[in-house]
């Protein structure tokens, strides 16, 4: 049917991703690297979001680094922008209706209607950055406006969460160090879950969600780190019954998630 299609966008701090998508499905897909200064991001994500636009779309669907509110990207670690309408900014240069959530809740918006189709559960995003999603009763919960900033979880090395995972990730590739056999990789492994652990486990006790759903580039890591996640959050969990933790099985659960935010 004609007018039914949506551009939908994941803008992370590594890559931005932009698809044409039609029914739940994604019928052109563009990738391209973040850029870090402002003027070339508006610039590459202008010219990634015309690539997949035709005459038939009615509307654009973000997701973001927060925090931000009402369209405006307030001061994410990850983006180069400050304070900065993007909504207003996409309206004016593609004239559709705009719509921008946390990235990370777009996933769980995803995981909800298309993946695990829990009515309670949390998300956690393991890419540049650690975001989260909250999904209690079958709705998106945002407090006032912010909940799920996982990353900003204090641990007891007293760095938040997302600063800690940062300083190791900027040094390795994670599918590289669940390959190695070096004595080194193995106890970088054991740290991140221990520390992967700490916060999930804690959020478990919290929530007592069905089921913790992981996603993000640590995904490629595979079922070996996701074990030793699983290892390590069961120390920490003081439930009889165990939760289940997996990685998403949804392909573009970012962008399929943000495409749902066009009803």
């Amino acid at each position: 049917m004609e007018g039914n299609k949506i551009v939908a966008v994941d803008l992370g701090g590594t890559n931005l991703r932009a698809a044409l998508v039609q029914d739940r499905k994604i019928l052109r897909y563009v990738k391209r690297q973040t850029p870090k200064t402002k003027d070339k991001l508006l610039e590459i994500l202008v010219e990634a979001i015309s690539e997949v636009f035709d005459k038939d779309v009615k509307a654009i669907g973000m997701g973001s680094p927060g925090p931000l509110k009402d369209g405006v990207i307030q001061n994410p670690p990850n983006l180069p922008l400050r304070n900065f309408n993007l909504k207003k900014f996409l309206h004016k240069k593609f004239k559709v209706r705009v719509e921008i959530e946390n990235d990370a809740r777009c996933v769980a918006i995803a995981e909800s209607k298309l993946g695990c189709k829990k009515e309670n559960f949390i998300i956690f995003t393991l890419g540049t950055g650690i975001g989260g999603g909250i999904i209690i009763n079958g709705k998106l919960y945002g407090g006032r406006g912010n909940a799920g900033e996982f990353g900003h979880i204090v641990l007891d090395n007293k760095k938040y969460f997302e600063k800690w995972w940062q300083e190791y990730r900027k040094d390795f590739i994670l599918k590289d160090l669940v390959k190695s056999q070096d004595p080194r990789s193995k106890k970088i492994l054991e740290e991140l879950s221990s520390c992967l652990g700490q916060g999930i486990g804690s959020l478990i006790n919290a929530f007592d969600p069905e089921i913790v759903v992981l996603m993000g580039g640590a995904r490629e890591a595979g079922n070996k780190f996701l074990n030793l996640i699983k290892k390590e959050a069961y120390k920490y969990t003081i439930f009889p019954k165990t939760t289940p933790i997996i990685w998403s099985k949804l392909d573009h659960p970012g962008l399929l998630g943000a495409s749902l935010l066009i009803k």
